[in-house]
């Protein structure tokens, strides 16, 4: 009877999407609720301002903290929820915090402000329609498992011009690239080694603790890249109320994402070859704190850790793929096509993300028609 079915669903394909609409109706019908609003809210910028701020909240902490908590989250699967939450929003609660009193208001470590007070994604008085949206835009991606750069989708829009997409892109496809290439020589020149001493399922306490320290310093880190792309909607410095509105909103957001366990964005990180052994993960972390820390000291210039934790994993993926001595090629084409299918979702991101910017900001619009020849 099953075979039936699904023999029926293929003949006639709008029964499988009648299926997604059935299953999805909740979601769907708060995206047009929020698009809904977006519309009615347009002219009104404080509005406008907290209804995109909530927008972008929800959407990267369901989007991109996955890159930064999915191992974490994959390892740690019999742990209780509320306490990874506590660990994990304590963190975010110290850099947010240290951040809004060092830098006189400003919870992204100067992600957006320049140390001179000059900015390249400067705070709209009047917020447009497609500024609104695009975390709406973020939240169906991300509901299609599409590990999509929150950095490109949101900043875009923010963007005064294009040199604020072009240095974002040419820092973030950089970090992919040395993210990559470290990745996978640690992985292919270590594989044997690292082998063998996982082949136990047992492993010393000491790996829990280390991995807490690596995971609770890579989230702490990404909280100073990727806290820029929610905090874009809200004034530059913020006052007491809404730097408290801020921190208790992704701090609550953050509650809600360890209690579904990560939610649909969570298979890109769980599909990862033995990604939920405790100690490949803390390797996997060590390598993407590393790029981080060195992508964020080296400049200002805000950049998509999505591409970065892609390149991670990518080369990890080819790596193993290659060293591993089993003969055929059954393992080498699936790593191929999880990487090429993760490369392809980053880059549908980038192509709306610069539709986004090019529809929001008319000088974009303009700079991007020259380029082309139009």
């Amino acid at each position: 009877m099953a075979k039936k079915f699904r023999r029926i669903n293929r003949d006639r394909p709008y029964l499988n999407i009648l299926d997604f609409l059935v299953q999805e109706k909740t979601f769907l019908a708060i995206i047009i609720i929020g698009i809904i609003l977006a519309g009615i809210f347009t002219g009104n910028s404080q509005a406008a301002m907290w209804l995109g701020f909530f927008f972008a909240a929800y959407a990267t902490v369901a989007n991109d903290s996955i890159q930064s908590l999915g191992t974490f989250i994959e390892s740690n699967k019999g742990k209780k929820w509320w306490i990874l939450w506590l660990y994990v929003g304590a963190i975010f609660l110290a850099v947010v915090t240290w951040s809004w009193l060092e830098y006189d208001g400003d919870v992204t470590v100067q992600r957006l402000t320049k140390p001179d007070g000059s900015t390249a994604y400067p705070h709209p008085e009047n917020f447009s329609f497609f500024q609104i949206i695009a975390p709406l835009i973020l939240l169906i991606l991300t509901r299609l498992r599409m590990p999509v750069s929150t950095t490109f989708l949101i900043l875009s829009v923010f963007s005064a011009d294009t040199s604020g997409i072009t240095s974002v892109v040419w820092k973030s496809w950089t970090g992919y690239i040395m993210a990559f290439v470290l990745s996978f020589l640690v992985w292919y020149l270590s594989y044997n080694f690292i082998r063998k001493y996982f082949k136990s399922r047992k492993f010393n306490n000491s790996w829990t603790i280390t991995q807490w320290i690596v995971s609770g310093t890579l989230w702490g880190v990404w909280v100073m890249q990727d806290g820029a792309n929610i905090a874009v909607f809200l004034p530059r410095q913020l006052d007491v109320f809404q730097f408290t509105v801020f921190s208790l909103t992704i701090f609550l957001g953050l509650g809600l994402l360890f209690y579904l366990r990560g939610d649909k964005i969570q298979q890109v990180v769980s599909e990862k070859t033995r990604i939920s052994d405790i100690r490949a993960a803390t390797l996997v972390d060590l390598i993407y704190v590393v790029m981080l820390i060195y992508k964020l000291f080296i400049s200002t210039v805000p950049m998509s850790t999505t591409w970065v934790f892609l390149g991670v994993i990518g080369g990890r993926e080819i790596a193993i793929s290659l060293a591993r001595k089993k003969k055929g090629k059954k393992h080498r084409k699936k790593a191929g096509l999880m990487i090429f299918k993760d490369f392809s979702y980053a880059m549908i991101g980038l192509i709306v993300s610069v539709a986004l910017a090019a529809a929001a900001n008319p000088d974009i619009r303009s700079a991007i028609g020259d380029a082309m020849g139009f």
